[in-house]
């Protein structure tokens, strides 16, 4: 990971050589243009990049475990659709509530305060519906219905929407690793780590989840507490990064099966730490191929990280014939 994090502060459309890089993040260089670039620019991408990744690999692997469902991830409960609704109220909602929102209004903020805005509101209703319904299959059916709602909300502002607007929505919708900087990270982190530590709380309960919840429960797991903390800490995490990031899809749902091909285990206290190497590795390679080293361009990193990922992940499961869960 610390490989890939140098490899990806190295790279940008300006060449700055390595000794300088190092330079810079351990004291100060001469050339003052490189020291902007690498601790204002570079250095909070690579950054966001192990968090979004990391993030959702541990977020994917929670649902996956929660359900018993290999193709859960971490926007199953709607969080990401949630998100997306706040967002395009935003963004399209000026040509359906005729000037209710202007685009002068539309900053950087007003997007990240949308998304959290949203998601916080499906997951109001998701934990509320956790604490009516016993089973853990219900849960999963109406996360997807919370999303199929917000899917035909946004279809609708999207009609009454300008080609402006939509490609503003449809820019958001790419993902982004570049956007934050270090005030936002302040703001990104503490929600992130607040997650990534319920998620370790419950790591004796999701390997009792692994047997069934009649087990778990002859076991002595409070079933809806765990439940409760588990679908806390994936919106936590899921849901601030779609906020801050944008939607970044595939890594949730595949990092946690490239990590049991490859350590061939099911015990939460192997997979945890493991699914958050893989997924910050890889986020950050992603973003290294997304950068077209050599080029000027910039690549969407939604884009990339299904190009890049899913080849690999059908590969090792057409080699090991066997999908470890």
């Amino acid at each position: 990971m610390l490989l890939c994090f140098i490899v990806n502060i190295s790279l940008g459309s300006i060449h700055i050589p390595v000794q300088e890089i190092f330079g810079s993040l351990f004291g100060s260089i001469e050339n003052n243009t490189w020291q902007i670039i690498i601790t204002e620019y570079r250095l909070p991408k690579a950054i966001t990049a192990i968090l979004v990744g990391s993030g959702l690999g541990i977020s994917g692997l929670l649902m996956q475990t929660l359900f018993r469902n290999p193709l859960a991830g971490p926007f199953v409960l709607g969080i990401s659709s949630g998100a997306s609704l706040g967002v395009a109220l935003v963004i399209l909602g000026a040509g359906l509530f005729g000037g209710l929102f202007t685009t002068s209004l539309i900053s950087k903020w007003s997007i990240v305060i949308a998304a959290s805005l949203g998601s916080f509101l499906v997951l109001l209703a998701v934990l509320a519906v956790s604490n009516k319904v016993r089973d853990t299959m219900a849960i999963l059916i109406i996360g997807l219905m919370f999303g199929s709602i917000t899917a035909a909300v946004v279809s609708v502002l999207s009609y009454f929407s300008s080609a402006e607007q939509l490609q503003q929505y449809i820019f958001w919708g790419f993902g982004s690793l570049s956007n934050l900087s270090w005030q936002e990270l302040l703001i990104f982190f503490p929600v992130y780590l607040l997650g990534i530590i319920l998620s370790i709380v419950t790591i004796k309960g999701l390997n009792s989840l692994l047997l069934g919840d009649n087990y778990a429960k002859s076991l002595g797991l409070n079933l809806k507490q765990s439940r409760f903390i588990i679908i806390l800490a994936t919106s936590l995490i899921a849901g601030t990064i779609t906020a801050f990031a944008g939607p970044i899809a595939f890594i949730g749902l595949a990092i946690p099966h490239l990590t049991r091909q490859v350590f061939k285990t099911s015990n939460h206290k192997v997979l945890l730490p493991a699914v958050f190497l893989f997924g910050a590795i890889v986020m950050l390679i992603c973003d290294c191929i997304a950068q077209v080293p050599g080029s000027d361009y910039t690549l969407p990193i939604n884009a990339i990280t299904a190009l890049v990922g899913a080849p690999v992940v059908i590969w090792l499961l057409v080699r090991q014939r066997k999908m470890m869960f």
